[in-house]
């Protein structure tokens, strides 16, 4: 038995409850599984993961930014009427107005931390309920869109869709493959590889930290390596003209970016201490007005990029744009493990939500199921996946959500959790003299 524990806590990671750390991404897996079964090898089409990127990459920008907001205590209901107004705000420049294409993008993103300051002053200096405010601005800029674009389809020129719609494109000798393609996958091999003896490393220099066998740091690495190889060879080997998306580079290096933002920065401590508990990050120097501020304007501005992603790919800016982002995001975040409560979450684990999401709604369409039915089926999923984690999260059992959090805790800079015992500790002591 000691021998298993061993084992499970090498191989997952610290102790051996850190092995439920992989519940979520299992989750992802068995959809995976089932849908490419029962669509007879369509899902892990090349075509079909190509286009399943290019489709929901605006939704993942969208949870990253959500992910920051529900870790700091707030909710945002106007990401999707944000993502619509400077979509045809921008199409409009381009088309109407002759700015280039380039100049339209910096627009773009302008508008959009405009429009997050705004709302960012409401919530952190009015102190307005966040829900109330983005109420507000998704009634507001839903408005907008249809004022500024007179409820018409906007189109957008060639240069500008491809940040939405556009691929690596070819080069070097002909292999079969997209060379850019193959040679990202081989930038992410070493990125993998680099990581995991890096934490070797590591563990070796903490003190009293035991490194896992080798043979173990090799078998994960061939099952993260392995799958990185297979998912390069499909979106390389997709039919002439196809290759990685442009957008899901954008997303990659968002993920990358805020990933480490959130994790090794002061900034990304003091979110996850004003949600976990805003009196005792106060009073531990946190700039509580700041990090409201900034958490709703950098909201705002991933939606600018989101919708003139969006309104890239489709090649043009209309009036039912962003209907119901919000509600993407937000499942996706809390099905990646954040907590209603604030304080809880990890970019990587929205992502992960997102992904669960995005392959189920793929794969419903994939077989052919009706759009109502696909809303009823994600509705239900929804709900049925955290009422049940929820619940297991009471009776002291396997919990899929707090699992996929306990990992991260580690590298969380801040804990909420220590920082609410220190004010309660704070508050029992008799002041001095």
């Amino acid at each position: 038995m000691s021998r298993i524990k061993d084992l499970q806590k090498h191989l997952f990671g610290g102790t051996t409850s850190n092995a439920r750390q992989f519940g979520m991404i299992f989750t992802l897996v068995a959809i995976i599984v089932l849908f490419q079964v029962m669509t007879d090898g369509l899902t892990l089409n090349s075509g079909n993961l190509i286009a399943l990127t290019q489709q929901y990459a605006y939704i993942s920008i969208l949870s990253i930014g959500m992910l920051m907001v529900i870790v700091a205590g707030h909710i945002d209901l106007s990401v999707g009427s944000i993502a619509a107004f400077v979509g045809i705000v921008v199409a409009k420049a381009i088309t109407q107005h002759d700015v280039p294409w380039p100049v339209g993008i910096l627009l773009g993103l302008v508008v959009g931390a405009l429009i997050g300051a705004w709302q960012g002053f409401w919530v952190a200096y009015i102190g307005v309920p966040a829900f109330i405010v983005t109420l507000a601005g998704m009634l507001l800029f839903r408005g907008g869109n249809q004022y500024i674009g007179n409820a018409e389809t906007v189109p957008v020129p060639e240069g500008f869709r491809e940040i939405g719609a556009g691929y690596l494109p070819e080069v070097g000798p002909n292999t079969g493959y997209n060379n850019l393609t193959l040679l990202l996958g081989l930038l992410a091999c070493l990125a993998v590889i680099w990581r995991e003896f890096r934490a070797r490393q590591v563990r070796q220099q903490m003190e009293g930290a035991e490194p896992p066998p080798m043979w173990i740091s090799l078998l994960r690495l061939i099952v993260m390596v392995g799958v990185v190889v297979f998912a390069t060879l499909r979106f390389a080997g997709g039919r002439v003209g196809t290759s990685f998306p442009i957008s899901g580079i954008i997303l990659a290096v968002l993920v990358i970016a805020y990933s480490f933002y959130t994790r090794n920065t002061a900034g990304g401590r003091h979110i996850y201490a004003v949600g976990g508990n805003s009196r005792a990050a106060e009073l531990s120097g946190v700039k509580l007005k700041r990090v409201n501020f900034f958490v709703m304007m950098n909201m705002s501005t991933l939606a600018a990029l989101a919708g003139m992603i969006f309104v890239a790919r489709s090649g043009a800016s209309g009036p039912q744009d962003g209907l119901s982002w919000e509600l993407d995001a937000i499942a996706a975040v809390f099905i990646g493990g954040a907590a209603v409560s604030g304080g809880l979450g990890t970019i990587s684990g929205s992502i992960v939500g997102g992904l669960v999401m995005a392959v189920l709604n793929n794969g419903l369409q994939l077989l052919g199921t009706g759009s109502d039915m696909v809303q009823i089926i994600k509705g239900l999923f929804l709900l049925g996946a955290v009422a049940l984690d929820v619940y297991n999260k009471s009776q002291g059992r396997f919990s899929v959500i707090g699992s996929i959090m306990r990992p991260f805790r580690r590298e969380t800079p801040a804990d909420p959790v220590a920082l609410a015992e220190a004010s309660r500790e704070e508050e029992k002591t008799p002041a001095a003299g």
